[in-house]
Formats: C-alpha cells, structure tokens, sequence
C-alpha cells in the first residue's frame, strides 16, 4: 500500500511539474521521506504514509479542478444572438432590417 501511494504521488508529481519533476524539491522530499522511514518505526511508517495519501488527494484535486475549470468556465459575456444559437434557437428577425 504505501509503495501504490508513493508511485500515485510521483506521478501527480510529474502531472504538476512537467519533465522536470524529479529536479523538482518535493520529489526529492518525498523520496527522502520514503527511504527514512524504512529504517523507523511502525508508528513513523503510519504517519508518513498517512500525510502523502492527503498529499496526493490535494494533488489529484486541484488537478482536476483545473480541468474542469478550463472546460466550464465561462468565456465573457456573450451577446443575446450567441445564446440563443447555443440553445438552439434563433432570435426573431425586427423589422426594418434590426437583427
């Protein structure tokens, strides 16, 4: 289980910062982390485990709220005619060439 944490959070890790995650500080952190923690106590192992789970819920989080945000978020405002299309519908022509 903590090895699956761990690889889960590189690869947020490499999600977040591109090719140049591993010379990225919290790489190196997590890493040292892991590696101290092999020689510790069960008590220690548990905590650590416990802190890069909720690091990488963060992780997964704000990277799919960025998703969404790019996809729904919305453009400015838009005119009445642009609305409409949107729903389907056309705007009724005004007389005397209005629209």
């Amino acid at each position: 289980e903590p090895l699956r944490t761990l690889r889960a959070l590189l690869r947020e890790l490499r999600h977040a910062a591109g090719r140049s995650y591993r010379d990225s500080p919290a790489y190196r952190h997590v890493l040292a982390g892991f590696r101290r923690t092999g020689e510790k106590l069960c008590r220690a192992q548990q905590e650590l485990h416990f802190q890069a789970a909720t690091y990488l819920c963060l992780l997964r989080s704000v990277r799919e709220h960025e998703a969404l945000h790019r996809e729904y978020h919305g453009r400015g405002e838009r005119s009445p005619q642009e609305v409409a299309g949107l729903v389907g519908f056309r705007l009724p022509q005004q007389p005397g060439g209005k629209g």
